[in-house]
């Protein structure tokens, strides 16, 4: 898939190789709400495919495809024909043919069309069932199958339609210089219930976006480069909650997980907290709603698959993840300026996440007592999990202290407890320095292998004041954690390996053993700035500023963890989502993590702290928001912050 060109403008997707041919193999062809409504889109002029000259994506719902035909009027070696395809994930297709021939040219264009009208679920599986027969439909075709019909018209209509074969045909009259185009529009409708082929998507790009108007610019050009790529992903995974379309979420990615996923969705809405607040309000509401009531054990926590997680541990559950996040996101979002009436609403959900972990790490008998299992109630305890607890406690005490609602010190005590026990019980002392342990299993065994999870020990969350809250490492054992996390081990060069390239099962292409993913190493960074360690955090974050060069700046949500030599370039995953929401919110975390902006605005406050080291120099981020009002921050080669546009009435701060 990393060589295909995906347009995506959720629910609506359009793929194909950089040919720009829809074969109707593996994933080609347009997609709307998860249903494949073309499979084949085959151009042919003169009788002849076009000969592929380039295919690039112009942004992320809109792709742009050439090539070249030869005809009787050719002389030479210079083609006087070209094709080029204009294609939008709203499932639009414009045509052109220019000629630069000096005599009048008469073309024959075919369009080749057909559909399976098959889930995308099924495509992705290679299961996608036969072709569906085409019918004569006005100025196209129709495709129907049980649930639903495709239609595809054409602008100027065909002069000759074959809906055996799935043919539209045109004689196409080119005098000297001359251009014709032709359009085609693919769409799904209700059987009984007609639905323009052209009717926008959700989150198409008409749509108001929940952010303002963000760049970046500086010496470096592939910062302002990458953020702008990083919004445009996001804008393209926006989806609205059928229940309440008002709010907003980001889809796991294209083209595997094109729906929500709860743990994925709140780590993007957070790392996209100095864009605004309303995709983490939308994302808080819209998981509200799923939250599980009841009686049971499972009660306040989201439901959520199990993730493997390599070779060394069982599959980890997504659903305690995203129920450990509710409460961080709803915190920092209210430090970030969620209004007060906004976030008074969310607590009750938060609450319950908070009562949850209560009764989850309540009772627990084993040497790590105390601690969250994952998953319940015989997983292992891992460390990245005590970390996402122990934030959570320390973010929700704040919370709920805010809003005047009881249980804030009996969270401070318990973190404390857990900080004291994950001290005694979690870390493994060698001749090295020693490390932390991946996880601790109930019978008190340790893990020893080291990998990204353990980024997330130093990823304690925003408090009041721009601090950060305390870890569960001291300073001796935290200045560890980062000298392992900038060395070569884990450092490919070009990003954060998910396992040590000297541990056992290391596989750079290992989802979970090895790759580098862009969310974890964006982790890192923050979390390793925040601590003061720059030149690590500098050090990987360049390497995923490389990286993405050679992505073209989408980066991907993975790619192999092959360690960087002279030369080289990073492979891609095949298997990665391209674009994936927590790619393009890590590449805004990473880059705002830069500029350090740490707000407080219930207390009136915003501090401003870069990293003095500068590792891409200059820096100037404009239309950020803090307060949902635009925030615009400098930092000079020097590492100095200026502010230099900020709501009234908040206080600036180092």
């Amino acid at each position: 898939m990393h060589t295909a060109l995906i347009c995506v403008a959720l629910p609506a997707l359009a793929i194909s190789g950089e040919h720009g041919q829809m074969t109707g193999q593996g994933l080609d062809g347009f997609y709307r709400g998860g249903r494949r409504i073309l499979a084949r889109c085959l151009v042919r002029v003169g009788g002849e495919h076009p000969l592929p000259v380039q295919g690039r994506m112009l942004a992320a719902d809109r792709a742009r495809f050439v090539g070249t035909v030869r005809t009787a009027a050719d002389s030479g070696p210079d083609p006087a024909v070209t094709v080029e395809r204009l294609r939008s994930a709203e499932g639009v297709e414009r045509v052109v043919l220019r000629s630069t021939a000096i005599r009048p040219l008469r073309l024959r264009v075919e369009v080749s069309l057909g559909t399976d009208l098959a889930e995308l679920g099924a495509v992705a599986a290679g299961m996608p069932g036969p072709e569906v027969p085409a019918a004569v439909h006005a100025s196209g075709l129709r495709w129907a199958a049980p649930g639903a019909q495709a239609v595809v018209t054409a602008e100027p209509a065909p002069g000759d339609t074959l809906a055996s074969a799935g043919l539209l045909c045109w004689e196409i009259d080119l005098p000297p210089g001359g251009t014709r185009a032709i359009e085609l529009r693919a769409g799904l409708e209700q059987p009984g219930r007609a639905r323009p082929p052209e009717a926008a998507a959700s989150g198409g790009r008409g749509a108001t976006l929940p952010w303002g108007d963000a760049e970046a610019d500086g010496d470096d050009p592939r910062a302002a480069a990458l953020f702008a790529a990083a919004l445009d992903d996001l804008r393209a995974l926006l989806l609205r909650d059928p229940a309440q379309p008002g709010d907003v979420h980001l889809a796991a990615g294209v083209p595997w997980r094109c729906g929500l996923a709860p743990a994925e969705a709140l780590w993007a809405a957070r790392m996209t907290l100095p864009l605004g607040v309303r995709v983490a309000a939308g994302t808080l509401r819209t998981l509200a709603r799923t939250q599980i009531a009841g009686t049971g054990p499972d009660r306040g926590s989201f439901p959520g698959a199990l993730r493997h997680t390599g070779s060394h541990l069982p599959p980890g559950c997504t659903g305690i993840e995203a129920t450990l996040l509710f409460p961080v996101v709803l915190a920092e979002a209210r430090r970030w300026g969620l209004p007060e009436r906004e976030a008074q609403a969310l607590l009750p959900a938060a609450e319950r996440c908070l009562e949850w972990l209560r009764s989850a790490v309540a009772g627990d008998g084993t040497a790590a007592g105390g601690c969250l299992a994952d998953p319940l109630p015989t997983g292992p305890y891992r460390c990245e999990v005590q970390a996402h607890a122990h934030r959570a406690a320390l973010l929700g005490a704040d919370l709920l202290e805010a809003h005047g609602r009881p249980g804030a010190e009996w969270w401070r005590t318990w973190a404390a407890g857990l900080r004291s026990r994950f001290r005694e019980e979690f870390w493994i002392e060698d001749p090295g320095g020693g490390r932390p342990a991946a996880a601790r299993t109930p019978d008190g065994r340790l893990i020893p292998h080291l990998g990204s999870a353990a980024a997330h020990l130093l990823d304690t969350g925003l408090l009041g004041a721009g601090t950060h809250a305390p870890g569960l490492l001291d300073k001796v054992r935290t200045e560890q954690l980062a000298r392992l996390l900038g060395g070569p081990a884990l450092d490919s060069g070009w990003g954060l390996r998910s396992l040590g390239a000297k541990e056992p099962g290391h596989n750079p292409f290992g989802h979970r053993s090895g790759a580098v993913r862009v969310h974890e190493t964006a982790v890192a960074v923050a979390g390793l700035a925040a601590a003061g360690y720059e030149q690590e955090a500098g050090g990987l974050l360049r390497g995923v500023i490389d990286a993405a060069e050679s992505f073209g700046h989408r980066l991907p949500e993975m790619y192999a963890g092959e360690q960087r030599v002279t030369g080289s370039t990073p492979l891609p995953h095949p298997a990665a989502c391209r674009p994936a929401a927590v790619a393009a919110a890590g590449a805004v975390q990473l880059l705002t993590t830069l500029a350090g902006v740490r707000p407080d605005v219930p207390a009136g406050s915003v501090a401003v702290r870069p990293l003095r080291t500068t590792p891409l120099g200059a820096l100037r981020f404009t239309g950020l928001r803090v307060a949902e009002q635009p925030f615009a921050v400098r930092i000079s080669r020097l590492g100095l912050g200026m502010v230099e546009e900020a709501a009234d009435g908040l206080q600036l701060g180092v």
